[in-house]
């Protein structure tokens, strides 16, 4: 118990207000992106929050887009607890109780008419499709970025997706794909899900921008039997650092170096003319990097 209570004193130390505050907008922007572009053209978000917006069209007007949001959600993330972490939780449930709370005043409470068509793209349901995804897309990144979650849908992913033999991303795309095949089939239509599509599309891509970035940093590996020159020359050019590790060729067995190296994508081929210039030999790779944590690159 003791050593319970000590991991969760350890955990809460990195609760942050500036998460907070993003994690604020995010719910924000979730709700905006729902209930000014989807909900009104009956457009359908992805995951659990679009499981909700399908239900709360099926049932009596009483019971609202917020309510779902919480009831689906909340149970899902106090599941996955003691896998993702009491913090994680925490977060996550305050970005669905603000986005819950935010839909609701926007529906309810707030003198804006979303009954029957957005109030900014009107019934433009390509428009509506984008910009919804866009917007929800972006409330799910930050939330995302900083600690949270919107959309419970990943963790039921995390719970169920290793007992069927499928990748996390697998399960998302089925679940989805079977959310837009039911709600064609329950307002006997497929237009509507058709765009829903689209915005799953939107919302991913704004998704990988706000978590990764527009322009992703870039990863050098190369192998050399010249790496103190190499290593040198791309300091003395790009002003950072590198690693050098051992490395054995494992055809020739000769005894040779593995540098690393971040860049961004302008760099590659400046990278690439010193590198041949001094060891022609080098065989280069590189890779996309997510995001680079570091405070100086010279320390590398």
């Amino acid at each position: 118990m003791t050593d319970r209570k000590a991991k969760l004193r350890e955990e809460l130390r990195g609760f942050s207000v500036k998460n907070i505050l993003f994690l604020t907008l995010a719910g924000v922007l979730s709700a905006v992106g729902v209930t000014f572009f989807l909900e009104p053209v009956r457009l359908y978000d992805s995951g659990i929050s679009g499981t909700s917006m399908l239900l709360s069209q099926l049932t009596p007007d009483y019971l609202p887009l917020s309510l779902f949001l919480l009831l689906l959600n909340i149970p899902l993330f106090l599941y996955g607890l003691k896998r993702e972490g009491i913090l994680f939780t925490l977060y996550s449930i305050y970005s669905v109780a603000v986005y819950s709370v935010t839909a609701y005043l926007i529906v309810y409470v707030f003198p804006v008419d979303v009954s029957g068509a957005s109030p900014i793209a009107e019934k433009d349901v390509l428009l509506c499709a984008v910009f919804g995804g866009i917007i929800c897309g972006t409330g799910s990144g930050l939330s995302v970025r900083f600690g949270g979650a919107i959309d419970g849908i990943e963790v039921l992913a995390v719970i169920f997706s290793r007992k069927l033999g499928l990748t996390v991303g697998t399960f998302i795309m089925i679940y989805n794909v079977l959310l837009y095949i039911v709600c064609g089939f329950f307002i006997h239509s497929w237009i509507l899900p058709l765009y829903s599509i689209l915005t799953y599309v939107a919302a991913l891509k704004a998704i990988d921008f706000i978590i990764y970035g527009l322009d992703r940093a870039k990863a050098a590996i190369i192998i050399t039997a010249r790496p103190d020159e190499i290593c040198a020359a791309l300091s003395e050019h790009f002003g950072t650092g590198s690693t050098k590790l051992k490395a054995r060729g494992g055809y020739s067995n000769t005894e040779k170096a593995m540098i690393y190296f971040v860049l961004n994508r302008f760099q590659i081929t400046r990278l690439k003319d010193i590198v041949h210039g001094i060891d022609p030999h080098a065989y280069i790779t590189i890779n996309d990097v997510a995001d680079v944590f570091t405070k100086n690159l010279e320390n590398i």
